[in-house]
């Protein structure tokens, strides 16, 4: 930046000059006082000349000009040039490639190169993936699958800090592949290079895929995929959904809108299978879509590029066997119905702790000859004395139990009394069980159980539920939805006809519904039997949401209420008759009944936390695909295990195993981590095995990514203008278009740098200072003379 000021001779001769301006000033004023013209003749006449004579004044006062500039060869400027694929889309009419206008200007002699090379240090880098120095830009051949454009600034800013850099002259299309959240304003000055684009390039764009699962059956996961095109608005696109044997499984039709405004196709799958699976979604125009399904047949298309006309994503169905535990006070409809419902669901597993006997009281007067235990047991395994069931004890039968347990050990004294035993489960369902079954310390483990294990809790309706079963100041009543002190009929259900309907909140909720449209779905409300008990709740707690309602003609009570409680969430079903709609369904094939119990123990048991836990999440501060693979391990206990053994075996697109072993993360107590860097493109599958210190296995999880560089480095084909835009504003920098490159670097002396040094001109010495007199002398002769006056 220059920085001038005008610079004086002695004052002696300044003094000397302004007498001498002075002098001529009223010798000039006289003159033309007399003269017989005009007011404004004389008035321009001589200004002219006093401007002529003031200009040949100054010369003796040696006026001197000065200002700073860079040093030569002082300062740094660095040229960054973008080696990605994308640089080879073509821009403008007729299309040209941006790598050819690159090469024009980062090869051979340029003119503003070597002007650049006179006043700066001029250092040449290249990026894709990854930033690297060259000696010239002769190699780039544009092959790079990834843009790391905010990386590759960051480096630059990182590898010259300290040092004088002047700025960094950026080439690319702004489309990077790594771009977060970043504070542009720590960079250099940046000063992007953009060819002209003034014609959008033909093309079709899979902008967007998500899924996402429900416990929805009829739908368990939605895909969504935007797509949008560019010079073919209004022409069709199909789109078509695959899976992993390449098999089509859905194909939409749509026309797409104006450029650049996505059209939404959305999918409804259901997995053949559980665990991790991918799936692919092609898009394209419909003329040319016959061969989507044909990836070893070379394509003929109009488009620009086909890389980003596909994407892969994971369905994840894994997480389970889910396992279940119900209690109740007796035997009941519900169970059998619960049971038989869930027994098609393969992910999630029943246990049953039924009582089928209260206990005895214990007389101390009885004659000691008299059998201590419990004569119904006679006949059975015969156990011994102290082992069998005594009669001051409930008698429990226990059904479900793990394939594996062959002695017998779980729920063998009941319910259980320690956290590694019942955390062992991922929700209970409690029905028509009393709270004095349970010990303080068990009342106190099932609050624990939700809230810090995360485990989901559904207490039934019945006689011996709620306020009824005296839930209320107990740790279970905390965790409940829905307030037990003062029920609206005491501690007794209420006995009546009441019709059950959904609230606003219970027909947002997928779990809730059983139908797939709205008016199905009411159909099937108004096909349900009435039911004829209900346990009374006098309020739903603060952040509880009542999802069905019952209603008898005159009052309405809650029927169905959900909150989250901690890490986990409680649901209160108030119905004590729930089986009465299995019972008294119109036609036996019906199954919604069976639906809304598998729905519900899926909704129990959704974000409950397993032993072991694996996430996956893309590093995008680098644009290379890697993926940090993350497990969690926790004890018997839940609590973060921080010596296990954990290894990942990773199996990608050529379908060769790697091993890597997961290391402690000092992030958080029971994390361990990992790094993998994909190779080639295409879906990754990861198998995490956890072991406990003494060998013993823990759990075994299964994870899924996906590595798409070609999709991400294709998702746009405009240049970034408005991002490069924001860059060089940030960085105080400004927008070099690529033909006005020889007089931007012209006028970087002119700008500000690190290393400056001083100049001075002699400004008298300047053509134009003298230039000026004369013309304003020959000026005023003019006017003279054309009006008869010279």
């Amino acid at each position: 930046m220059i920085v001038a000021a005008l610079v004086w001779g002695s004052p002696d001769w300044l003094a000397g000059a302004l007498a001498l301006c002075v002098a001529a000033a009223v010798v000039l004023l006289l003159a033309y006082w007399r003269a017989p013209s005009s007011r404004g003749l004389r008035l321009a006449a001589g200004s002219l000349k006093a401007v002529a004579i003031v200009a040949l004044g100054l010369c003796l006062l040696e006026p001197l000009l000065t200002g700073t500039k860079p040093r030569r060869g002082a300062n740094t400027f660095v040229l960054l040039a973008d080696n990605s694929q994308s640089m080879r889309i073509g821009d403008g009419s007729p299309a040209r490639p941006r790598a050819d206008l690159l090469r024009e200007q980062l090869t051979g002699d340029a003119s503003w190169k070597s002007r650049l090379g006179q006043d700066f240090d001029v250092r040449n880098y290249v990026f894709d993936s990854h930033m690297r120095a060259v000696a010239g830009f002769n190699a780039l051949d544009f092959d790079g699958e990834s843009s790391a454009l905010q990386s590759s600034l960051t480096t630059v800013a990182k590898r010259f800090r300290g040092l004088p850099l002047a700025g960094v002259l950026l080439f690319t299309d702004g489309n990077g592949t790594d771009l977060t959240d970043v504070d542009w304003s720590e960079l250099p000055p940046v000063f992007p290079v953009l060819p002209k684009a003034d014609a959008a390039p033909r093309d079709v764009n899979l902008q967007s895929l998500a899924a996402s699962q429900t416990n929805f059956e009829s739908a368990p996961v939605l895909v969504r995929a935007d797509v949008s095109g560019a010079g073919v608005p209004g022409q069709e696109v199909a789109a078509v959904l695959i899976d992993e044997s390449g098999r089509e499984v859905e194909r939409q039709r749509a026309s797409l809108g104006e450029d650049g405004k996505p059209t939404a196709f959305r999918f409804q799958l259901r997995p053949d299978k559980p665990g991790v699976s991918f799936y692919t979604v092609q898009a394209s125009l419909s003329s040319e879509a016959g061969e989507a399904l044909q990836p070893e047949v070379e394509r003929t298309t109009s488009e620009q590029t086909l890389a980003n006309n596909s994407r892969i994503f994971v369905v994840d169905r894994g997480g389970g066997p889910y396992r279940v535990l119900y209690v109740s006070g007796r035997p009941n409809w519900e169970f059998k119905f619960l049971r038989r419902a869930v027994h098609e669901d393969d992910q999630v597993n029943l246990v049953g702790l039924i009582r089928i006997a209260k206990r005895q009281p214990k007389f101390g007067f009885r004659d000691a000859r008299a059998r201590r235990d419990n004569q119904l047991f006679e006949g059975f395994d015969n156990p011994e004395v102290d082992t069998a069931e005594r009669h001051d004890e409930p008698v429990l039968i226990r059904l479900g139990l793990e394939e594996d347990d062959k002695e017998g050990v779980e729920l063998r004294v009941g319910f259980p009394k320690a956290a590694d035993e019942l955390y062992r489960y991922d929700a209970i369902v409690l029905d028509d069980i009393e709270a004095e079954f349970f010990t303080q310390d068990q009342l106190t483990l099932l609050r624990s159980f939700v809230s810090q294990r995360g485990g989901g809790l559904l207490m039934m309706g019945g006689p011996d539920s709620f306020t009824a079963g005296k839930y209320d100041r107990t740790p279970v009543g905390e965790l409940l939805p829905v307030y037990l002190d003062h029920g609206q009929d005491g501690a007794s259900p209420l006995d009546g006809e009441y019709r059950l309907a959904l609230t606003r909140e219970g027909w947002l909720q997928p779990w809730v519904r059983t139908r797939e449209t709205e008016d199905a779905e009411r159909q099937r409300l108004l096909a349900m039997p009435a039911f004829r008990s209900i346990s009374g709740a006098r309020a739903i707690k603060p952040g509880a949401s009542v999802l069905a309602e019952v209603s008898d003609g005159e009052a309405t009570y809650p029927a169905l209420v959900a909150q989250r409680f901690g890490k986990g969430r409680a649901g209160a079903m108030l119905l004590g008759d729930y089986w009465r709609w299995n019972l008294q369904r119109e036609q036996p094939e019906e199954d919604d009944f069976d639906r809304a119990w598998r729905q519900t123990v899926r909704w129990l048991v959704s974000d409950v936390p397993k032993r072991v836990e694996v996430e996956t999440q893309r590093k995008k501060e680098s644009a290379s695909p890697a993926t940090e693979i993350a497990v969690r391990v926790r004890d018997a206990e839940f609590l973060p295990l921080d010596n296990a053994q954990v290894s990942i075996c990773i199996t990608g697109p050529d379908g060769k195993p790697i091993t890597l072993a997961g290391e402690p993360d000092d992030r958080e107590p029971g994390l361990y981590s990992t790094t993998y860097v994909a190779r080639e493109p295409g879906a990754y599958r990861a198998t995490v095995t956890a072991n406990a210190p003494d060998g013993s296995e823990i759990a075994k999880r299964e994870a899924g990514w996906t590595a798409q560089p070609a999709a991400e480095e294709f998702a746009r084909l405009a240049p970034n203008r408005e991002l490069l835009a924001t860059i060089a504003a940030k960085t105080g920098g400004e927008i070099v278009e690529v033909d006005g490159l020889s007089a931007f670097v012209s006028g970087l002396s002119r700008r500000k740098a690190p290393v400056t040094e001083p100049w001075v001109y002699p400004l008298w010495q300047h053509p134009l200072y003298f230039l000026t007199a004369i013309l304003c002398l020959a000026g005023e002769w003019g006017l003279r003379r054309w009006h008869g006056l010279a």
